[in-house]
């Protein structure tokens, strides 16, 4: 039976979950976690990126909770989870664990979906036993695992040694971004998304990003500045999917490339015209549609699993 259309107003609004918890981490820190979606379906695990929530995955939430059982949740600073005084990679791998182990039944496979930070936080965790535990394939969206302030072209000038101050600058700014106005929203549109983004888009994505307090999003930029994830990339051993705009400014397709070249198994490098850094929210069919495809061919659910028991019990009776 197909669903109504949602109106394109409300396509960002983030939908009621259908449980909320407080997951604590290794260090005691507390994560704002949501589950969408029917017991037994088939497990997704969202993990957004620097200066978001759970909301920047209102889309795919609201397509795949029909018949997928998705876990999105707030890294910590952001949304609705405290601020803690760790900060750094250890802290994102960590909790990454903590929610799979929160949401998750011993050994049960998700595929897990990162965008920007997220996807970060996917490479930092690959060679945890939580992460190989739970993950059964990835979808990395817009993210790169070094050199981030090198490679951004969020300032329009040469590559070199200005460039790169510049951005750090900017990037890591302890300005307040004030209110959500209408150039505040061209700001954001030229630094994050496609020329063609809806207005409506542009505008949910300002009011995610403008909500994360000043603090976090200059801690948190320390922390992408220094980032090196190299060795997190060969460690990720389960297919994985990697999507990127091609006017991506704050992680250009030059990582994209990279991640699928060292990747263990990528399953695809998607290359979007024209489109930016917020992938999800840019073009959230073909995001929530590559998170199907990962599913479909990597994820077992309890049905599938009790058909081959019940069959293998047959076979052996025979």
């Amino acid at each position: 039976m197909s669903r109504p259309a949602v109106p394109a107003s409300d396509s960002c609004a983030p939908p009621a979950p259908d449980r909320v918890l407080t997951v604590v981490s290794a260090d005691g820190a507390r994560l704002h976690a949501e589950v969408h979606g029917p017991e037994g379906a088939p497990a997704v695990v969202l993990a957004h990126g620097w200066t978001c929530s759970t909301a920047f995955w209102a889309a795919q939430i609201r397509e795949l909770a029909a018949d997928h059982r998705v876990v999105a949740y707030d890294q910590r600073g952001h949304g609705r989870s405290p601020a803690s005084r760790a900060c750094g990679t250890d802290a994102l791998a960590d909790d990454l664990e903590a929610v799979f182990a929160a949401t998750l039944a011993p050994g049960e496979k998700a595929v897990v979906a990162g965008h920007s930070m997220g996807g970060m936080t996917v490479m930092a965790a690959a060679g945890r036993p939580g992460f190989q535990e739970h993950a059964a394939a990835v979808l990395l969206c817009s993210t790169g695992s070094s050199r981030l302030v090198a490679r951004s072209t969020v300032v329009p000038i040469r590559a070199g040694r200005l460039r790169t101050g510049l951005t750090r600058r900017v990037l890591g700014s302890r300005a307040p971004l004030g209110p959500v106005t209408p150039l505040a929203q061209r700001i954001l549109k030229y630094a994050t998304m496609g020329a063609g983004s809806a207005p409506h888009v542009v505008e949910a994505c300002a009011r995610i990003v403008h909500a994360c307090p000043r603090r976090v999003r200059h801690s948190w930029s320390q922390v992408l500045d220094r980032l090196d994830l190299d060795d997190g990339v060969r460690e990720l051993r389960v297919p994985a999917a990697v999507v990127v705009g091609t006017a991506d400014r704050l992680t250009p397709p030059v990582h994209a490339r990279a991640l699928a070249a060292r990747l263990p198994q990528c399953v695809g490098l998607t290359e979007l015209p024209g489109l930016g850094h917020m992938t999800p929210m840019e073009a959230p069919e073909l995001v929530t549609g590559k998170i199907r495809e990962l599913v479909t061919s990597y994820v077992r659910t309890r049905a599938d699993e009790d058909y081959d028991n019940g069959h293998t019990r047959i076979g052996e009776g025979a």
